[in-house]
């Protein structure tokens, strides 16, 4: 097995889209159309005639180059026709360029190296499966969901699918989004660019919920691809906390596509909150990996710890 280096001038995103539809392990985030709006100058790893790909999402800093998380992107890593070795995985990583001298990557859940010698960190993702009929999905619902589904019944809140991402997005900065210092202006930018091209390309859901006044209450974005539709982003106001918005919204996702070949993926979490909610659809537990390799300079570690 050769491994080749690509620079991002020189990968044929044609086929590199080829190998993430086919992939048995295909995911949205992966797609190179994807990866130009999260990681503008994406370079990667690929074999043979592109039958296992790597993206390596890169930027340089302080004359450093190193591959970094891109935010709204949650899983990456080696993505291939084939059900992947450990072997295989492990000699990628030792593939990747040493001018990369920084490495913070997630893999996706179906790359593990149980005994490697590269520093791992486990990180939660929540997923169901909808093949189920609708009423075997629900009886798995937690008996709070059950009850937050029915409150906002009486509470009459609509559903809608044409709210635009900005209103969404705002509803999000406005409330959570207030106590987080994680997301920049240009990443709310970066994220309308992206939902706007998942629409785009008929790849996107957009649902919200309104109150009976009219009034927004909670939007999701959902990402479609591979049989796999991700909880890609969410708003609510303190209303939707009351209302039980959130949880009829999703409720009346998993009714509208019970019994599809279909994979709902809450894209988290570690924050316990979080993770308890998702559970509370009867959704499972999944672990992806973290990758980090530090071949910093002394000075370099130092900052970096």
């Amino acid at each position: 097995m050769k491994i080749r280096y690509l620079q991002h001038k020189e990968i044929d995103k044609i086929k590199w889209d080829k190998c993430i539809a086919k992939a048995f392990n295909g995911i949205i985030y992966a797609y190179s159309w994807y990866l130009d709006i999260v990681s503008e100058n994406w370079d990667a790893l690929v074999v043979d005639d592109y039958n296992t790909v790597f993206p390596l999402t890169q930027k340089k800093k302080y004359n450093v180059n190193y591959l970094f998380p891109p935010f709204f992107t949650q899983q990456l890593g080696v993505f291939s026709y084939n059900v992947l070795p450990e072997e295989k995985i492990e000699r990628f990583i030792n593939a990747i360029p040493p001018k990369f001298r920084f490495i913070e990557i997630n893999l996706n859940k179906y790359n593990t190296l149980r005994d490697s010698n590269y520093t791992l960190i486990p990180n939660k993702t929540h997923e169901i499966d909808l093949i189920s009929s609708y009423q075997q999905l629900y009886e798995s619902f937690s008996t709070n969901t059950k009850r937050n589904i029915k409150k906002a019944l009486k509470q009459n809140l609509k559903i809608e699918k044409n709210t635009s991402p900005i209103d969404i997005i705002k509803l999000f900065k406005e409330n959570r989004g207030k106590d987080l210092n994680t997301l920049a202006e240009s990443d709310y930018n970066i994220l309308i660019k992206l939902i706007n091209e998942l629409v785009k390309k008929n790849k996107a859901e957009i649902w919200s919920a309104y109150n009976n006044k009219n009034e927004l209450c909670a939007g999701v974005f959902f990402a479609n691809s591979n049989n796999k539709s991700i909880f890609l982003f969410s708003g609510r106001n303190e209303e939707a906390k009351e209302n039980g918005a959130m949880p009829f919204l999703i409720n009346q996702y998993i009714n509208n596509n019970a019994q599809k070949n279909l994979t709902l993926d809450f894209a988290g979490s570690n924050d316990s909150n979080l993770a308890r909610f998702y559970k509370s659809f009867g959704s499972k537990e999944c672990i992806y990996y973290q990758l980090k390799i530090n071949n910093l300079p002394w000075f370099y570690k130092l900052i970096k710890k």
